[in-house]
């Protein structure tokens, strides 16, 4: 494409930009605030984009280290993304797109995949203005693809980090293309309390303001994070080092649940002032009834529910965030409180997977890559079949359950996924067909959204009551149609498939309390107010099994069972549903 193609601005003029900067440390939250002023805004009746710009120079995130960025979100269209577009998704209700996350490295990798064409007809390509253009011309994608009112940016990093600066150097640009009254500038800072003192420190935020404005960025709004709300003297000490109404520092004081957030801010005036900054109108009040309940039941919950999540990156919890957060979900609708027991399958033996396993409500296994932990993970899928506690496998966890049942309930002794062994007698999860010349890793995956076949009479026909679902993937391997036979002849119920039956998407074991694993990562359309159907039921099974095990919790489970009409949203006791 022509230089020319990035230069300017096709704005419309209807698209109205909120950018989120953060300062003084990282992980203050900036996911979390941007995602909570899009609740806001849709609570408003505005349509909300969002997207991250980070400052990495990895293409994506699909080829590094859970260890070292959490998981990876993916997107309904297959891009491997951020975990903050996870944050997105689900407080906005809307789904992101492969637009929705745009790396340091994917925008050099396109400009100098430009230059190699002669696009930039001999000149000299710089950050300014090429880098800068690209990076306007991403914001500007998401407002013209997605017909929004609002597009939310949140830069990650910190202000002063040096490779964030072409990104910062952009939105400062930004109001040239748009209209200064069109954007909106929101940073987030901590103010520290400092015990010894037993007071809060505004000096941090006060540099973190300077640095912005010396990168040329006038903040319209502070955020700033604390552990208590911030005093009105503290305030307006803040307002005057920042050069804004007293009413613009707004405190971002820590809660004990996320979903908190938006209501918080929503009491600071936050959605107010940025209708405000944008002449639209604020008579209409924000509907947030059904965020306000999904608190309320957070807060009521008496019940715990203890849910063994067994996984081989478990000293990261944001290596798991989708699924733990699906799992809170399913106890806001019935009314409980999740418990997750952090089980490292690397280190887990049969001894103490039955030991341990024996007290969990309900045995969850993510998804995941590598042979490391596979066989504590095996033991963990023995333990749950042998011992009727409740299963839910996602992606690695239903490819485990088929190998666990191969091993010990068909006789296929040694039974593995060639990703795990080669050599394994009996491969009952093989690659992909069209993955086995793949090369790249990065992006070469199934990934996104498929149609999944529900078979009838199945349990999984239960808890969805529609005969066709469209849910997200990403793996290499599936279950091995040479053997698939063999499986079903020794009692493994394939409950879900690809339209043409080639592939299989949910197993199940009928006479279990709950057993069904999916091949697919229902978590990542997991939503507060309308959990996943899989975390929704398997919570349930799992409660029914918690109220056993402490009788005098039995009058606050959901003793409505597993039925049709509940799964397809007929009233039951719980009042999400």
């Amino acid at each position: 494409m022509p230089e020319s193609a990035r230069t300017g601005s096709s704005f419309s003029g209807d698209c109205r930009y909120v950018f989120v900067t953060g300062g003084v440390v990282s992980s203050l939250g900036k996911g979390i605030a941007a995602s909570s002023i899009g609740r806001l805004l849709v609570a408003r009746g505005l349509k909300v984009g969002l997207l991250k710009l980070d400052p990495y120079i990895n293409v994506d995130p699909g080829t590094m280290s859970p260890y070292q960025h959490g998981e990876v979100f993916v997107t309904e269209d297959g891009a491997e993304t951020d975990l903050d577009l996870g944050h997105y998704e689900r407080f906005t209700d809307a789904n992101a797109t492969r637009g929705s996350n745009v790396t340091a490295g994917g925008i050099y990798n396109s400009v100098i995949r430009r230059e190699r064409r002669g696009d930039y007809l001999g000149g000299t390509v710089q950050v300014v203005p090429h880098i800068t253009d690209e990076i306007k011309h991403r914001i500007l994608l998401v407002a013209e693809s997605s017909d929004v009112d609002v597009v939310i940016v949140e830069i990650g990093g910190t202000v002063g980090d040096i490779e964030s600066l072409p990104f910062l150097e952009a939105i400062r640009q930004f109001p040239v293309d748009v209209g200064r009254r069109n954007c909106m500038y929101i940073h987030l800072t901590l103010v520290p309390y400092i015990s010894h003192a037993g007071e809060l420190k505004t000096k941090p935020t006060q540099h973190s303001v300077n640095e912005l404005r010396r990168i040329g960025i006038a903040p319209d709004m502070l955020i700033c994070r604390s552990e208590s709300s911030l005093s009105t003297e503290i305030r307006r000490k803040i307002a005057l080092f920042a050069s804004l109404p007293e009413e613009a520092i707004v405190s971002g004081r820590d809660v004990d649940n996320i979903y908190k957030i938006p209501l918080v801010y929503h009491a600071e005036g936050v959605d107010r002032l940025i209708l405000d900054h944008f002449g639209i109108d604020t008579s209409t009040p924000p509907d947030l009834a059904g965020w306000e309940e999904i608190t309320r039941s957070a807060r009521e919950a008496t019940q715990t529910v203890r849910i063994a999540l067994v996984g081989k990156y478990v000293q990261l919890e944001d290596a798991y965030l989708s699924v733990t957060e699906s799992l809170r979900h399913a106890g806001f609708q019935h009314n409980c409180r999740i418990e997750v027991d952090w089980v490292n399958s690397e280190t887990l033996t049969a001894q103490e997977a039955n030991s341990r396993l024996s007290q969990a409500d309900g045995i969850l296994i993510p998804g995941g890559f590598g042979g490391r932990g596979i066989e504590g993970m095996i033991e963990a899928a023995r333990v749950s079949r042998e011992l009727e506690i409740p299963y839910l496998g996602i992606c690695l966890g239903m490819q485990i359950a088929v190998a666990e049942f191969a091993r010990n309930v068909a006789g296929m002794d040694g039974a593995n996924s060639t990703e795990f062994d080669l050599e394994t007698p009996y491969p009952v999860i093989d690659l992909l067909p069209e993955q086995k010349e793949v090369a790249d890793m990065g992006g070469t995956m199934r990934l996104g959204a498929d149609p999944v076949k529900v078979h009838e009479e199945t349990v999984a026909a239960t808890i969805y009551n529609e005969p066709v679902i469209y849910e997200r993937h990403r793996h290499r391997y599936e279950v091995n149609n040479l053997l698939r036979r063999r499986l079903e002849d020794s009692g493994l119920v394939i409950s879900g498939t690809s339209p043409d039956d080639r592939l299989v998407e949910i197993v199940e074991l009928p006479e279990h309390p709950f057993y069904v694993a999916s091949q697919f990562h229902p978590e990542f359309k997991s939503r507060p107010e309308r959990p996943a159907p899989l975390f929704r039921e398997f919570v349930r099974a799992a409660q029914l099994r918690a109220s056993d095990r402490e009788p005098d919790a039995q009058a606050s489970a959901s003793r409505s069972g597993f039925d049709g009409d509940t799964a397809a949203g007929a009233p039951s006791s719980s009042p999400e549903s």
